[in-house]
C-alpha cells in the first residue's frame, strides 16, 4: 500500500514539474516578435502599403513599403487607437505618447513612442524605409500592437507640437500580430 501511494505521489510530482515547465515555456514563447500594419487610403487618396515591425536584439526593425504617394517626404506615426473606421483617419486618435514626451525625431531621446519620422517617396510615388527603433515595443504596457499607423500628406518637421505639422491623414493601418 505504501509503495502505491509513494508511486502515485512521485507521478504527481513529475506531472506538476512538467506542467510548471510548460507554463514557463509558454510565457517565454508568448512574447511577440513581429507585427504588421496594412495601410489603406483615407477618402480621396490612393495610398497603400505595409509597415512591418520585427523585434531584434537592437530594438524593433521597422520596414515600410508604400505606394501612391506624391513625391517627397511624408510623416508617419503610430497613433493611440487601433481604428481606421473614419473616412479621414481621425478615429486613430492622436500620436501614441504614453509618457507625455514632446513630439520629436525618431532618434531623439525624448519623443512620443509614436514618432516614426518620414518616408521619402520617389518620382513614381513609391517609398521604402528600413531602420531600427529603440523606443517602441511589441510587448508590455507600451506595446504598439492594436494601435494604428497613420501616413500624412506632408513632411514631419520634428518641431511643431504636438504633431510635427505633417498635414492630412492620407492612409491608416491597424498594427496586428504577424507570424
Amino acid at each position: 500500500m505504501k509503495t502505491i501511494r509513494l508511486g502515485a505521489l512521485s507521478l504527481g510530482a513529475i506531472f506538476l514539474s512538467f506542467v510548471s515547465l510548460g507554463r514557463a515555456d509558454s510565457k517565454t514563447s508568448s512574447e511577440l516578435t513581429k507585427a504588421v500594419a496594412i495601410l489603406h487610403p483615407t477618402q480621396g487618396n490612393q495610398v497603400k502599403g505595409m509597415i512591418s515591425f520585427t523585434k531584434s536584439s537592437e530594438g524593433i526593425w521597422v520596414v515600410a513599403d508604400i505606394e501612391g504617394l506624391t513625391p517627397g517626404k511624408h510623416g508617419f506615426h503610430i497613433h493611440e487607437k487601433g481604428s481606421c473606421d473614419s473616412v479621414d483617419g481621425s478615429s486613430a486618435g492622436g500620436h501614441f505618447n504614453p509618457h507625455q514626451m514632446p513630439h520629436a525625431a525618431p532618434n531623439d531621446a525624448q519623443r512620443h513612442e509614436g514618432d516614426l519620422g518620414n518616408v521619402m517617396a520617389n518620382e513614381k510615388g513609391v517609398a521604402h524605409l528600413e531602420y531600427i527603433d529603440s523606443k517602441i515595443s511589441l510587448n508590455g504596457d507600451d506595446s504598439i500592437i492594436g494601435r494604428s499607423v497613420i501616413l500624412h500628406a506632408q513632411e514631419d518637421d520634428f518641431k511643431t507640437q504636438p504633431t510635427g505639422n505633417a498635414g492630412a491623414r492620407i492612409a491608416c493601418g491597424v498594427i496586428e500580430v504577424s507570424e
